[in-house]
């Protein structure tokens, strides 16, 4: 399948043309070359698209990131979404989801997002017969508690920080939510400091991922029933190939408990082809043989800010229309009163003006300043660094562009 997807990538696809015209005719995988973020997002522009192997005629289309100048959308066509789907949700039983089970859907609709439109049809799809409440993310907290009251809602899926507005609201209302068992997150990492109010509004329930799964990326990897960890995923094959990489070097990380960049090869996929595309996490194999890997955080394509992402070429862009050229940037990703706070480290000449810096964020990226606006993540903080203070490889020396101290 490998074989095949490569040469129709090729034939068809500019972008592939031109990424593998150096290479034999029938490589291996570890002959790709894994996809550089700047370079595939740039050929997959709205008008005059170079990625694309055909027309966009059927299916669907999402945002996954980007600016408003510049957004980033993913296309899927009918077979290939139903094929994403369908594979996804043969991981709903090791999630906790019971045939009978009636599911409230609080994910994102609308505006081009995909999560809620996804959870709907994976359910859809699942070999578990459930009942689904598409309540959605925007629906005011008032009508989500009380159409889970109403129809006993015995699961509840959404992202970890929308779980945690929820819970706090029945807290506040009802009290608690005894039929939910099972609370299914994902878009997002679910930290400890969540655990506490969950189990308060929901005292019955488990906290579970319902999968690792990304617009751009495709499925990624199911809940593995037996795991206490909901960092801990099994990948999806065969038509999935997941791979963990050296962050340096790009060679295959075999051994168990060493960290690297998760790429992915999806070979369902030929209208927008995903071949040995890094997804923008770090993670570990828990066993390779069994393709158990645990996540760890996210590498340095994009922050993830609750369930907003942030690419970190887009920050960089926004801090230097305002400050000019900066002759150092890192980004940290932080925890402040349970909530998700991004942090530029600047090294520059001149001063920094954090209000502009964060005011021309909010235009560009205006679902951040949404997010911050509703209480779901912290403001942006700006910081004046020296060089000396950007944490670097200590392996290498070279800068880590991205930081995650959320643990």
């Amino acid at each position: 399948m490998l074989t095949e997807l490569v040469a129709y990538a090729r034939e068809n696809s500019p972008y592939y043309k031109e990424l593998y015209a150096g290479l034999p005719p029938v490589p291996e995988l570890a002959d790709l070359p894994i996809v550089d973020h700047a370079t595939y997002w740039a050929a997959n522009s709205l008008h005059d698209n170079t990625l694309l192997t055909g027309e966009v005629t059927d299916g669907m289309v999402f945002k996954t990131g980007g600016t408003t100048s510049a957004p980033r959308v993913s296309v899927y066509t009918r077979a290939e979404w139903r094929d994403m789907v369908t594979t996804f949700a043969t991981g709903l039983p090791a999630a906790g989801v019971r045939s009978g089970d009636r599911v409230a859907n609080l994910f994102y609709a609308g505006e081009l997002y995909s999560s809620f439109i996804f959870t709907l049809n994976l359910l859809q799809e699942a070999a578990v017969d459930t009942v689904q409440l598409p309540i959605a993310g925007s629906a005011p907290a008032d009508f989500s508690v009380r159409a889970m009251k109403e129809f006993a809602a015995t699961v509840v899926a959404a992202p970890p920080t929308s779980l945690c507005q929820l819970a706090q609201h029945v807290l506040d209302t009802v009290g608690l939510l005894p039929a939910v068992r099972v609370v299914l997150f994902s878009g997002e990492s679910f930290y400890g400091d969540q655990r506490a109010l969950l189990a308060a509004a929901f005292p019955n329930a488990v906290v579970r991922s319902i999968g690792y799964a990304s617009v751009d990326g495709g499925a990624l990897g199911a809940p593995v029933a037996d795991s206490t960890d909901s960092r801990v995923h099994r990948a999806f094959g065969p038509s999935r190939i997941l791979e963990i990489v050296d962050p340096e070097t790009g060679a295959a990380v075999t051994a168990a408990g060493v960290a690297g960049r998760v790429v992915v090869t999806d070979l369902s996929r030929r209208l927008q082809p995903v071949i040995r595309y890094p997804v923008g996490d770090l993670a570990e194999w828990v066993d390779r043989d069994a393709g158990v890997f645990r996540l760890l955080g996210r590498s340095d394509e994009g922050a993830r800010v609750g369930p907003v992402t942030v690419y970190l070429d887009d920050l960089r862009d926004v801090v230097e229309q305002v400050v000019g050229a900066v002759s150092g940037m890192q980004v940290v990703l932080r925890r402040v009163d349970a909530k998700d706070q991004l942090v530029v480290r600047v090294v520059t000449a001149e001063g920094i003006d954090a209000r502009a810096i964060g005011a021309r964020l909010d235009q560009v990226r205006p679902m951040f300043a949404d997010h911050v606006r509703r209480g779901l993540i912290q403001p942006l903080a700006v910081e004046a660094v020296r060089t000396g203070d950007l944490v670097t490889n200590p392996r290498t020396g070279k800068l880590i562009r991205l930081v995650d101290e959320r643990g």
